[in-house]
């Protein structure tokens, strides 16, 4: 039987990630706020880094699923491939 898969992803990993995705949140934001441009051209500009960060999450969940999905079927093919080992006999004479 096959162990599972540990990713190590530590609490000190995750925070640095949390802190670096809102400290360039908030860098962004107060650059779009200080620009020198009107009131419709900033709207435009939050827009795009709404659309932004809502990109990142949507390709990066998909990254994982495509990630987890080659592990389950690399685990699955393994499962085959030792079922069939444990099947096969070397020694067995075959009739023919």
């Amino acid at each position: 039987m096959t162990t599972p898969v540990q990713r190590p992803a530590t609490a000190a990993f995750f925070v640095q990630a949390a802190a670096s995705f809102g400290l360039s949140l908030i860098a962004v934001a107060v650059g779009v706020a200080y620009m020198p441009l009107g009131p419709w051209e900033r709207g435009f500009l939050a827009l795009g880094v709404l659309f932004l960060v809502s990109s990142s999450f949507t390709l990066a969940k998909c990254v994982r699923d495509r990630q987890e999905m080659q592990e389950v079927t690399t685990r699955v093919d393994k499962a085959r491939i030792d079922k069939l080992i444990t099947e096969h006999d070397p020694f067995e004479v075959k009739n023919l």
